[in-house]
């Protein structure tokens, strides 16, 4: 029953947050507001593992995001978290952007790494298929995402893609302010050889992806 009313709470003073941020007044009620749904947030929440509170502090594009949630940024802000990101996109280190489809397979279909009850050894998936349809023989995927299949084949295999594939794995919010999908290499859920095994899944002409 605490639980229950914790998330009921926790529910109640996000929506009232969401709300109160999509208005265009942004007193110090909606600041008071917004700091009490994060205080009943990290009350609900306990370290445990490698799952450490610090994931509940918020950089200025997820603020912005939270504070917008109930509407969507206006046009402005979306431009502006879409520049923001968009810099802050790292390339590969050695100008490669592919990497092992094989490899990236495994991890689009993996799902573990960065839970509790994870270690640090625990290797790290992307989790692709919980929100992606990427092959013809998969017949279990999310559609959160839009399809991926066919992704390369369709889009043409060349190095701008390749560039713009690395990217949107890296950091969708430089594509899409307040994007769904995890921002894999900026928040370092993924190394840079998982992104670029990843990008070689969609890319790659003898990926499944693109059969």
């Amino acid at each position: 029953m605490q639980m229950t009313r914790t998330l009921c709470s926790l529910a109640a003073l996000a929506a009232l947050a969401g709300c109160a941020g999509s208005s265009s007044s942004g007193g110090q009620g909606d600041a008071a507001l917004r700091a009490k749904a994060l205080e009943v947030m990290k009350a609900s929440f306990k370290a445990r593992g490698i799952a450490t509170l610090d994931r509940l502090d918020q950089d200025e594009t997820q603020a912005l995001c939270s504070q917008y949630a109930a509407s969507g940024p206006p046009k402005d802000v979306a431009q502006r978290i879409e520049q923001a990101n968009l810099v802050a996109i790292k390339p590969p280190s050695d100008g490669r952007y592919l990497g092992d489809w094989k490899r990236g397979e495994q991890i689009a279909q993996r799902g573990t790494g960065l839970q509790w009850n994870d270690t640090k050894e625990t290797p790290v998936g992307a989790n692709c298929y919980a929100c992606h349809q990427l092959t013809k023989e998969e017949i279990s995927y999310g559609t959160i995402g839009p399809s991926l299949y066919n992704f390369g084949k369709i889009r043409g295999y060349t190095p701008d893609m390749e560039k713009y594939a690395w990217g949107k794995v890296w950091n969708a919010d430089a594509y899409a302010a307040c994007s769904l999908m995890p921002r894999f290499g900026h928040n370092g859920i993924l190394t840079e050889a998982q992104i670029k095994d990843v990008v070689a899944l969609l890319m790659d002409p003898q990926s499944p992806v693109n059969k």
